[in-house]
């Protein structure tokens, strides 16, 4: 069996989460300060809502999240609650963001580790960087 989280008196399994999502009309704006606060925002709702980040890769115009969550978390809770604050709060920060008409697709992708490992998962996402 996988990883449990024993925070409450019962022991429930936790689950594995690949999101990919991106801007709208996929904008290069994730780059520089937007980039950097993107990721310190995203590191605080997940440690705010128990959603241990395993692997995170931010591109210009696209993000790959891994996080291990509670399987009562479904993710599209997960992603409305990172899309809904990092889209208000770097729109508040970055006036040029304020020029578009929203900064998130309505979209994502979401995959479930099953067949292929968490480790599988990770260097896929870490390589991201490495290859553009």
């Amino acid at each position: 069996m996988g990883q449990e989280y024993s925070h409450t008196k019962t022991t429930i399994p936790l689950i594995n989460d690949h999101f990919l999502f991106c801007p709208r009309w996929r904008r290069k704006v994730l780059v520089g300060q937007v980039e950097s606060r993107f990721k310190e925002l995203v590191s605080e709702i997940c440690a705010q809502n128990d959603w241990l980040i395993l692997a995170m890769e931010v591109m210009p115009d696209h993000v790959h999240l891994f996080l291990h969550c509670l399987p009562t978390d479904s993710p599209s809770r997960i992603m409305a609650t990172i899309k809904g604050i990092t889209s208000r709060r770097l729109r508040q920060e970055f006036p040029h963001l304020r020029q578009l008409p929203c900064l998130w697709t309505r979209f994502f992708f979401v995959s479930t580790t099953g067949n292929i490992s968490s480790d599988t998962i990770c260097r896929c996402v870490e390589a991201q960087k490495k290859r553009g």
